[in-house]
């Protein structure tokens, strides 16, 4: 493998992890505050639109070739990530108390839209991580040399079925399905009793429908196939 190909693989991965990393820092406002949470968050939308840039091919490509039903849904899968993000964006900068601070517009419903939106931003982002799931795959074990075998298959089976089952539980525990139907509620983290649980289950709240979604279209796949060699 030649350097260049290696250091664009290896972007390709760090890319999004480091990303990932801002967005969890963001969500920790009642323990990092305000001037962090604003800073993160800049620092997520502007590797999002890095992000966006070295994808651009899959842009120019929409208006290309054919659309079966599996292309129609990954397009309006993204769509919805896209228009989440552009209100997350938009609502961050209006409410800005600290970057865009000079902003004379403020809103205690625009702040309860942005925050939902970014609950909604995780779990699309967890979807968006399952659509792309084999690919990442691939990519690590290109860069780390590893071989397919029975032992590591089977590792990874455990941790689907531990991933889901953490998954489940850190939904209920964050409130998850509260906030994904737009319904206000008081409920915070506890940073004084405990900070790294909060990014665990964050982690594993991604991770939920990232697995579901890898699935899906691995299922949806190859009964597609099976259909068309009828």
């Amino acid at each position: 493998m030649g350097k260049r190909m290696k250091l664009s693989r290896l972007m390709t991965l760090l890319l999004p992890c480091v990303m990932l990393t801002f967005l969890l820092l963001s969500l920790a406002y009642w323990w990092l505050e305000n001037v962090p949470h604003e800073i993160f968050g800049s620092l997520f939308f502007m590797l999002l639109t890095w992000h966006i840039a070295r994808h651009k091919s899959w842009l120019n490509g929409l208006l290309k070739g054919r659309y079966d039903k599996r292309r129609i849904v990954m397009v309006l899968l993204h769509a919805a990530l896209l228009v989440n993000m552009i209100i997350l964006l938009v609502t961050s900068i209006v409410i800005s108390k600290t970057v865009f601070g000079f902003l004379p517009i403020d809103s205690i419903y625009l702040r309860e839209i942005h925050w939902f939106s970014a609950y909604w931003v995780m779990v699309i982002t967890g979807i968006h991580v399952g659509i792309h799931w084999a690919r990442v795959m691939g990519l690590s074990r290109a860069l780390m040399k590893l071989n397919d075998n029975a032992y590591r298959k089977l590792a990874l089976r455990i941790a689907v079925v531990a991933i889901v089952g953490i998954g489940v539980w850190s939904f209920s525990v964050l409130g998850i399905w509260t906030k994904l139907t737009f319904t206000y509620s008081l409920d915070v983290w506890n940073f004084k009793t405990s900070v790294t649980p909060f990014f665990g289950h964050w982690l594993t709240v991604i991770a939920l429908p990232a697995v579901v979604t890898h699935y899906a279209m691995k299922y949806w796949c190859r009964q597609s196939r099976l259909a068309r060699n009828k």
